[in-house]
């Protein structure tokens, strides 16, 4: 008995049972493409660098939409921290100029013996 080899066998549609999905868009680019044609011995090696470049292809978009994503996040993240930083010196400014005003110097020093004088100050003026 001879040895026997494993052969791929390539089904043919018929023409007469194109129903309703005939006009899909894989029918068409299968048409135009010619894909049964090929055998998987030609395609492998005629079509291996294109396939390959394709690949790449679809790695790097992959890649890059993962990025981007990754960036937009970021973004966001750094948004909201602006505004809580923006919030805080608002506070922190308004706190200041609160504690700033002479009526609250004054009732803070009073604690410490210090007290606010009541006459304006005097303009000395020195012959020279």
């Amino acid at each position: 008995m001879g040895r026997k080899t494993n052969t791929y066998k390539v089904k043919r549609k018929n023409k007469s049972s194109s129903g309703a999905g005939s006009f899909s868009i894989f029918n068409i680019l299968e048409r135009w493409l010619k894909i049964e044609d090929l055998s998987i011995k030609k395609a492998s090696g005629a079509y291996m660098p294109q396939i390959l470049f394709i690949m790449a292809l679809g790695i790097l978009y992959i890649g890059n939409g993962h990025y981007a994503e990754n960036t937009i996040r970021r973004i966001s993240f750094s948004q909201k921290q602006v505004q809580d930083l923006r919030a805080d010196y608002h506070t922190l400014k308004a706190d200041y100029m609160f504690d700033s005003k002479q009526s609250e110097v004054a009732s803070k020093v009073k604690k410490s013996g210090l007290r606010e004088s009541s006459e304006p100050p005097i303009k000395i003026i020195a012959d020279q």
